[in-house]
């Protein structure tokens, strides 16, 4: 994407290069600050994401007994990645279809599959190894 983006950059900014310079400096410099700009972007996104994330207080509609394993489940879930947790909450949380969940996310519905059954093993792990109480009985 950054490639692309630096040579419709490039060509539009023709006219600015002087004569008898080189282009590949003047190039490699537009797509250093355009991937750069991205990674920033990115950071700042992720961190909102996160903050967000972290100021959503725990499920409330849940019966004593549950609200226990509840809690549990989410602290493991913050120990997953944020692409994890923004997957996994909007799947099972906000209870989106697969569907509206791609579209949020703005990718392919089975990229939404593959993510969901990834951050879903991972969350599996999580639990296995830190939270053995939520499992069930006889469960691997």
């Amino acid at each position: 994407d950054v490639a692309q983006e630096a040579f419709i950059r490039a060509y539009g900014a023709l006219d600015s290069v002087k004569a008898g310079h080189p282009l590949r400096p003047w190039l490699l410099q537009i797509a250093k600050n355009l991937a750069r700009n991205r990674r920033r972007s990115a950071r700042r996104y992720l961190a909102a994401l996160q903050r967000w994330w972290t100021a959503q207080p725990p499920p409330t509609a849940i019966t004593a007994p549950e609200s226990a394993d509840a809690e549990l489940l989410w602290r493991a879930i913050r120990q997953l990645s944020v692409a994890d947790q923004e997957i996994l909450y909007l799947r099972y949380f906000l209870e989106m279809p697969v569907a509206e969940t791609a579209a949020v996310l703005a990718v392919a519905e089975g990229t939404v599959k593959s993510r969901l059954a990834r951050a879903l093993a991972r969350l599996r792990t999580v639990i296995k190894a830190d939270f053995p109480e939520l499992q069930e009985e006889g469960a691997p």
